[in-house]
């Protein structure tokens, strides 16, 4: 009898501890309590985009009977390969539009500010399953997190002209974007029913999930969705390209039809009804089917050049929070050698080659950080830096900037002596997911991975870093050009590599030229 009594405690307790089930369009979810949060994995936020849907906008989730239970990571939308943190999610599907909510919440009135996170993986790969990705460090500092999935490569940015004719609005492509969307349009109508505050919801993301930000940011379709952004490694500022290069990766969409018709034709279609019937793992490109794909500058979703845009005073104005890592070129196929770095520089650049050579120096024998930074500012600082100041121009809002540069002090004879911070190293930082049994893992990598995460989580309360017990964080502006470096300890300092920025920003500018549209063709 005493045993069944504790028994009967112990489940009384239990269910008296289960959070009770929250009401959203879809009906009733069920919620796993985690160490003083709910956590809620796997809610569909739009229909399973597969048959008659592939390659189409997303569509209105069905509803279910009874209370969901919400306790496992949608699938991973189809990709080339597997996320890190593969085994947490039930592997691979074209069923993949859910998303992910750890709250803080006692009640559906506490309205506490949002964090909506976009995974990167070069618009080919990602999952909100990835083990970095996990919310509880943030959420525990005070805000509701959300993580969206979003289809990507062929399957999420296929354009192609049959796609175009069906569509109301004459485009294809973008669909991944177009997710991103459906998934803050449900954090608008959804997020009070977990505590949130609909009217305060910041989006981030780090490479292409912070690339995916400054889309956001530059979309009428995204208008209101969001009221603040933060992009870690981001930006799309270059020039558009029928041909793409880092950097200036975006096509128009003419030329990423041309594209979408050699990928049916590779794939043996006919017709885009043959298309959308081959299995996914029969698509050309990969074992997963993928094949390389990016989103486009369709007139409808990105209405243009995102530079002339911001020019124009033509995107969503929100405070921003945009940066990079130091030595992102040594992540992207670094040159071996002082010649084979300077006769890519040639073959790229052409009349601009010298003078980037001279900005950005090769070195000699070894290939200098120097070189390596030329790869980082072309995909990331200088669309960083080029997005800072016309936000700070053009906009009331405020603009803060930074520099992650928290990396172990290699010595002398090491091979990494010289290298600094590289691509994503930045993410483990924000979320608190430092491996402590690392040993290369110190109390100053503590410092600042609480000292990163607790400046997001106050921008997204308040559209502004600073906070109690932080070093002041400067707006950044032309006339007050600080950056925020996270090297040992947070501190400010000027813009990386500022003299050589002006010499890729007047590359940048003469590629909008017709002598520079005619050099890429």
């Amino acid at each position: 009898m005493k045993t069944l009594l504790v028994a009967l405690f112990g489940a009384g307790l239990s269910m008296a501890q289960a959070p009770a089930p929250v009401k959203v369009e879809g009906a009733l979810l069920q919620g796993t309590p985690e160490d003083g949060l709910t956590v809620y994995r796997g809610i569909p936020f739009a229909a399973s985009p597969v048959g008659d849907l592939r390659w189409r906008a997303p569509q209105p989730a069905a509803k279910w009977e009874g209370a969901r239970q919400a306790a496992k990571f949608g699938p991973t939308c189809v990709q080339g390969r597997g996320p890190s943190g593969a085994g947490q999610g039930p592997g691979m599907s074209e069923d993949c539009l859910y998303l992910n909510v750890w709250t803080p919440a006692k009640s559906a009135r506490d309205r506490i500010p949002v964090l909506v996170w976009i995974y990167g993986g070069g618009f080919n790969a990602g999952a909100t399953s990835e083990r970095n990705y996990s919310g509880e460090k943030l959420a525990s500092k005070g805000v509701v997190l959300v993580s969206i999935a979003y289809r990507v490569g062929q399957l999420g940015f296929l354009a192609h002209p049959d796609l175009s004719a069906e569509n109301k609005n004459h485009v294809s492509g973008n669909y991944g974007l177009l997710d991103m969307i459906a998934g803050l349009q449900w954090v608008q109508k959804n997020i009070a029913a977990f505590g949130g505050d609909p009217r305060r919801v910041t989006i981030f993301g780090e490479s292409a999930g912070g690339i995916a930000v400054s889309m956001l940011c530059a979309s009428p379709l995204a208008k209101g969705l969001f009221h603040g952004a933060i992009s870690q490694s981001g930006g799309s500022f270059g020039p558009p390209r029928p041909a793409t290069m880092p950097g200036e990766n975006l096509k128009r969409l003419a030329d990423a039809e041309r594209s979408g018709e050699q990928y049916a034709k590779s794939a043996g279609a006919s017709s885009i009804a043959e298309l959308r019937k081959l299995s996914s793992d029969k698509l050309p490109a990969g074992g997963r089917g993928m094949g390389m794909a990016w989103p486009i500058i369709d007139g409808w979703v990105i209405p243009d050049d995102q530079y002339k845009l911001y020019e124009a005073k033509r995107y969503n104005e929100t405070p921003i929070l945009v940066g990079y890592n130091s030595d992102e070129g040594s992540s992207f196929s670094p040159p071996k050698t002082p010649e084979e770095y300077t006769a890519a520089v040639k073959a790229r650049y052409g009349p601009f080659a010298e003078r980037l050579l001279k900005a950005y120096p090769a070195g000699a024998g070894a290939v200098a950080k120097t070189a390596r930074d030329l790869t980082r500012d072309a995909m990331f600082g200088w669309h960083t830096w080029i997005w800072a100041r016309l936000q700070a121009k053009t906009a009331k809002s405020r603009v803060f900037y930074y520099c992650f540069d928290q990396h172990p002090e290699y010595p002398a004879d090491s091979p990494w002596a010289g290298y600094g911070s590289g691509h994503g190293a930045d993410v483990a930082y924000v979320f608190q997911h430092l491996n402590a049994a690392n040993p290369q893992i110190a109390k100053q990598d503590e410092a600042i991975s609480d000292a990163m995460a607790t400046y997001w989580t106050n921008f997204a309360k308040r559209g502004d870093p600073n906070g109690e017990g932080l070093p002041t964080w400067p707006a950044f502006s032309d006339a007050n050009p600080l950056v925020m470096y996270f090297a040992q300890t947070p501190h400010t300092g000027p813009v990386p590599s500022a003299e050589a920025l002006k010499v890729l920003d007047a590359y940048f500018a003469w590629r909008r030229t017709p002598e520079g549209e005619a050099f890429v063709k």
